[in-house]
């Protein structure tokens, strides 16, 4: 197991670097950095303005050099003028001699939000937390009602009950999250239908959640996942009641009940625990729709606000917190889908 574990997180570091590099490409190329520059200054910057400014910020030097500054690698950037001497790592007021050599995100420093001013990890640390409590309580949502649809269905395959579960299970995931969440807005927080139960705003629920200002974000998430696990349970459900063990237990006089409950469950519950695990980078995609739809400032809304703004240090946090997270729940998935069925070996 050990062997294992170190093979795959060395895996994942290397796919983390990847991709953290593509989207430091894609976030410094020459047009991306000219908007960057015009925010900055102003809007009518000439072409030799755009390139001094990007000059005296070290974007005119080869992008590998400039992601290892940014990777903290490499030492990072240094310009001396006769009024004073500024650089990557030298912060405003600093002693140019006290400033540290390297100062990238195996240092801690993630860099600073040009959008919102603040320290790139401090903003991601907090925007994680509002995201991860949503999560949280989708889950919590989600998986329950979504094994309990698929086990109900795969109990009886072919009947009524199996049509109708299966067909809102489909229903549910070819529903994109834009379209539930407006839909349940103009159902249940708008007068358009009068059924103002719940607030069409998630902002309040950033200091006080509440089953009235937080639950139809959670439920406009939920349902997209709820479907895709809900039909892969009621596939593995409906395989393990045709199976030989569970046609001797009937002929032995088990119960349907026990037969469900003590033989069949567990062995259905394996495929779905993988499916489970690998709803977190759907559930990312979701969350950035749905909490600029609900005006929920957690990870997926301050993405758009980076995107939007050229903000390039804080989509590069963002982007790598996400793909920390899909590694992770990936491990996490491999190691229980070992425990959970016995013939799966690590070798």
């Amino acid at each position: 197991m050990l062997v294992f574990l170190l093979k795959r997180i060395g895996v994942m570091i290397l796919t983390a670097l990847c991709l953290s590099f593509m989207v430091f490409f894609l976030t410094n190329q020459p047009a991306m950095l000219e908007k960057v520059a015009k925010y900055e200054g102003n809007s009518r910057m000439s072409d030799e303005e755009v390139a001094l400014f990007l000059k005296n910020n070290g974007f005119e030097r080869p992008m590998f050099v400039r992601y290892g500054e940014w990777l903290g690698v490499l030492p990072g950037w240094t310009r001396e003028t006769e009024a004073r001497t500024f650089g990557r790592c030298i912060d405003s007021g600093m002693d140019p001699a006290e400033a540290p050599s390297y100062c990238g995100v195996l240092q801690g420093d993630w860099g600073a939000s040009r959008v919102f001013r603040d320290e790139v990890s401090s903003l991601v640390g907090t925007r994680l937390y509002m995201t991860g409590k949503l999560m949280l309580w989708v889950m919590l949502l989600m998986v329950p009602a979504a094994l309990g649809i698929g086990v109900l269905a795969g109990m009886r395959e072919g009947s009524k009950l199996d049509r109708s579960l299966s067909t809102f299970s489909i229903a549910t995931t070819a529903t994109p999250e834009y379209v539930s969440g407006v839909i349940l807005i103009s159902v249940f927080a708008s007068s358009a239908v009068g059924l103002k139960w719940f607030k069409g705003t998630a902002t309040a629920a950033m200091e006080n959640a509440t089953f009235e200002n937080f639950f139809l974000p959670v439920l406009t998430i939920a349902l997209y996942g709820m479907g895709y696990i809900a039909r892969m349970t009621r596939a593995s459900m409906a395989e393990v009641m045709t199976a030989q063990y569970i046609r001797t237990a009937r002929l032995k006089g088990v119960s349907f009940r026990n037969i469900v409950l003590k033989h069949a469950l567990r062995n259905a519950l394996i495929a779905p625990f993988t499916v489970i695990m690998l709803q977190f980078p759907w559930l990312l995609n979701g969350v950035v729709i749905v909490e600029t739809l609900f005006n929920y400032k957690g990870l997926g809304w301050a993405l758009v606000q980076a995107a939007g703004n050229n903000d390039i240090d804080l989509l590069m946090g963002i982007s790598v917190v996400s793909v920390i997270v899909v590694l992770v729940t990936q491990l996490i998935s491999d190691i229980g889908y070992v425990y959970l069925n016995p013939r799966i070996r690590i070798s």
